[in-house]
């Protein structure tokens, strides 16, 4: 006998018809010999319903009186479809999170969960009852008996939660899409069903799709290890399963903020090359890549900061065995890659850099916490190790630094993120990772991400020494802004005999005005240039642990957005992701071009239910 945790979102629930049809699903999984715990959000529109009318009151509403008015949505859902169990003659109860035990910390609308009191559910499951779980809430810790709420879907978060907490054989998801897709079906129809993901990939692809999976849910399952399986509410279709590896173990207490990185890795058979000063027109990347590609010469990370007048460069690192090669093409391509429109511009300029490492950490709770790469940053400084490259993903924060400076690097992180001798990566050698299911054909690339809710920011002249990328993300952190994409300039140009370089970075585009204001004040004490922010880009990406060893991958993509001009502003890469930052307005047209470009599209059109 299994235990199963299945969550339904609003749309399953959004009527009684619907709710009935729940129940019958929920009834006939308890008949087959299964115990049942359902957790479920509040039915169709009913939070946009109470936030509208939270509006009407105060355009400013207390956070504390949001969550109790919030929360109330979830307690209508779990007492129709208890109600509704009952009249099928199958025991259940319904449970608010405080009733069930879920701790979170005491912060209003974005709680994180500490731990699950599961004395009580289990309880009612060796009794046979279904327990019906209100999602998306807890209580807090402090004493006060406060209701607090998860988040943005913090339904998702509760039911992997509860699953970790119960040990679960394992979590559906069920949503109004069968599964996870390759893309948005909203903005391509032909998006195709998988049959399995690894969590990396999952987490990688946060904005994929419908948003059927909330990253906090996937970092919790990874962490855990609990299978997941995302699946529709309207269907018997098997859906996608969310694999993860083995996991360490791990203490169910603060279950969401315990350990936020799980290993540091480092590579010190690592080279450098840039190519400085190359016209900032659509097609360059494209040209640059598609030679490398052709030359069988593998990348690492990829980097594109902001451009500078009509130029901008491009820096990627490779092991150091095909470091020549990777020098002969680049030198090869640079006097082609002159401006034709700009004949004034420089030539393009190769920069080798030999000698450098590459240190990492990784780890799934890094996720929507500010003060993680500012840590990081923060830690090398102080360690007066001084940061050459940055790139970013949603598991990873990497940076290039002197090879001297290695030992001394990894080090320091593993004491600041308490990582015990023998869990950090090894010399030359990165992280080893997870592999999709047998079920899954393979595929370099997996799915192709939008998200057209970022902003850009770009600080003009930072100093270039140790302790500026702390403190400049140490100060986005203290504001709680949670930062994406970091790229800092290859072009280091001397004024008043101090190195300075450009750092750019993407942030929530709701949070841009208010980094720029912050920014903008310390700039000018902190003796940085000028603080530009740009809200109209969008970011696409391609993510697949396949990816991995196949130099052509980035030049697909490059070439697939040269063929519709769109151009590409900013690139930031990690093992398993590429990402491009383009204009907002050509943000739909390029993932649609990608995903055409690696022949992801099905044979089917899924329509997403209303």
């Amino acid at each position: 006998m299994a235990l199963i945790v299945q969550k339904y979102g609003g749309t399953s629930v959004g009527s009684v018809e619907r709710i009935q049809a729940v129940a019958q699903r929920v009834y006939q999984t308890v008949k087959a010999g299964n115990s049942i715990v359902v957790v479920v959000s509040a039915m169709g529109k009913t939070t946009d319903g109470l936030v509208k009318l939270a509006n009407e009151i105060s355009p400013n509403p207390n956070r504390r009186e949001m969550d109790m008015l919030l929360s109330t949505g979830e307690q209508v859902t779990i007492a129709l479809l208890s109600m509704a169990l009952q009249e099928l003659g199958q025991p259940a109860i319904s449970m608010t999170g405080a009733q069930v035990g879920i701790v979170t910390e005491a912060e209003h609308s974005r709680a994180r969960i500490l731990h699950i009191e599961t004395t009580r559910l289990t309880r009612h499951i060796n009794a046979g009852k279904v327990v019906v779980v209100a999602g998306f809430q807890g209580i807090s810790s402090a004493g006060e008996m406060e209701i607090t709420t998860l988040g943005r879907g913090g339904s998702d978060t509760s039911a992997v939660a509860i699953a970790a907490a119960l040990g679960a054989s394992f979590c559906e998801i069920y949503t109004d899409v069968p599964g996870i897709l390759t893309t948005d079906p909203r903005l391509v129809a032909e998006a195709q069903l998988m049959d399995a993901i690894t969590c990396d990939e999952m987490l990688e692809l946060a904005s994929l799709g419908a948003k059927v999976l909330h990253p906090r849910a996937v970092e919790i399952a990874r962490n855990y290890g609990v299978p997941l399986v995302v699946r529709s509410s309207w269907t018997d279709q098997p859906g996608t399963w969310v694999t993860s590896a083995k996991p360490q173990g791990r203490s169910l207490i603060n279950l969401e903020i315990a350990r936020p990185v799980d290993a540091v890795e480092f590579d010190t058979d690592q080279a450098k090359v840039a190519l400085l000063r190359v016209p900032d027109k659509p097609g360059i990347a494209a040209r640059l890549f598609g030679e490398i590609s052709r030359q069988k010469v593998d990348v690492d990370l990829i980097i594109q900061s902001v451009h500078e007048g009509n130029s901008n460069d491009i820096a990627f690192t490779v092991t150091t065995p095909i470091l020549r090669r990777a020098e002969a093409v680049v030198t090869a391509i640079a006097p082609a890659l002159r401006s034709q429109s700009h004949p004034k511009l420089d030539e393009a300029e190769v920069m080798i850099e030999h000698n450098i490492a590459k240190v990492s950490i990784a780890g799934a709770g890094m996720i929507g916490r500010p003060g993680v790469a500012a840590k990081m940053f923060a830690t090398l400084a102080e360690a007066g190790v001084n940061i050459q490259m940055i790139s970013t993903s949603e598991v990873k924060v990497s940076c290039v630094v002197d090879a001297a400076q290695c030992d001394r690097a990894v080090l320091a992180l593993r004491t600041a993120f308490e990582i015990e001798a023998g869990e950090e990566g090894t010399r030359g050698q990165g992280r080893i990772i997870e592999q999709t299911s047998p079920l899954s054909p393979p595929s370099p690339v997996r799915g192709v991400a939008l998200d057209l809710n970022q902003a850009r920011l770009a600080i003009r002249q930072l100093p270039d020494r140790p302790g500026m990328a702390a403190k400049l993300f140490g100060l986005l952190a203290q504001h709680n802004i949670s930062v994406d994409m970091i790229i800092q300039s290859q072009r280091c140009r001397v004024i008043d005999g101090v190195p300075r370089r450009d750092i750019a970075f993407t942030v929530s585009r709701i949070d841009g005005e208010n980094a720029k204001k912050m920014l903008t004040q310390v700039a000018a004490e902190l003796g940085w240039g000028e603080v530009v922010l740009d809200s109209a880009i969008a970011k696409v990406s391609i993510v697949g642990a396949g990816m991995v060893g196949q130099p052509g991958i980035a030049a697909k993509m490059f070439e697939a957005l040269a063929q519709q001009q769109i151009n590409i502003q900013m690139i930031a890469t990690s093992e398993i992701k590429i990402s491009c930052v383009v204009a907002q307005e050509q943000g739909v047209k390029a993932l649609q071009a990608i995903h055409a470009a690696f022949e992801l599209a099905g044979s089917e059109k899924f329509v997403v239910p209303a």
